[in-house]
């Protein structure tokens, strides 16, 4: 705090982050070309602004499945492109499959940069002289994707991976709710 005959300093602040708060939270000012200061006094602050403007759902709530927003997806035996659309994407499902003496459970799920793989999940056996047994597993991610990057699961010819995509977030952070959900 400033000492009573301290002069109060004025700080301009330069970031773009805060720039693109006060133009989202405050569009009737979003051209008035001023820069943004601060002073050295501190004054407490309390954000109502997420109330305010009815957007108060929770996280858990907001990520939740619904039917008009999901992407269902089934890989045996081939590799899928799941998602290319640049943005924030849960990925939830299974991966599963039955060995044998000649071949392995194999599933995996991969980023791609347009270049080369990078995997994010997978389940895998191998194998030896004797069966090995069936191999399952569940998940439940989220993943980001800027653009250019894809979203692939693959599987051989023993495994399945199946379960469904959907977009909780847009490439700018902006939030994608369930389809058909509306604020009261």
């Amino acid at each position: 705090m400033s000492q009573p005959n301290e002069p109060v300093q004025n700080y301009e602040v330069v970031s773009p982050s805060l720039e693109a708060q006060v133009k989202s939270l405050l569009p009737s000012v979003a051209g008035y070309g001023g820069l943004l200061r601060s002073t050295n006094t501190i004054i407490p602050v309390v954000d109502v602004s997420s109330a305010a403007e009815g957007s108060t759902l929770p996280p858990d709530l907001q990520q939740a499945l619904a039917f008009g927003s999901q992407t269902a997806f089934s890989v045996e035996n081939t590799t899928s492109t799941l998602e290319s659309t640049a943005g924030f994407y849960r990925v939830i499902g299974t991966i599963g499959g039955c060995s044998s003496s000649s071949a392995s459970v194999f599933g995996n799920i991969t980023l791609n940069d347009g270049a080369s793989d990078k995997d994010v999940f997978g389940l895998v056996t191998t194998q030896g002289s004797v069966a090995q047994p069936n191999a399952f597993v569940a998940f439940d991610f989220i993943v980001f994707l800027d653009s250019g990057d894809s979203l692939k699961a693959t599987a051989n010819a023993r495994t399945t991976i199946t379960g469904s995509t959907r977009q909780i977030a847009q490439k700018d952070g902006t939030l994608v709710n369930p389809s058909g959900f509306t604020f009261s």
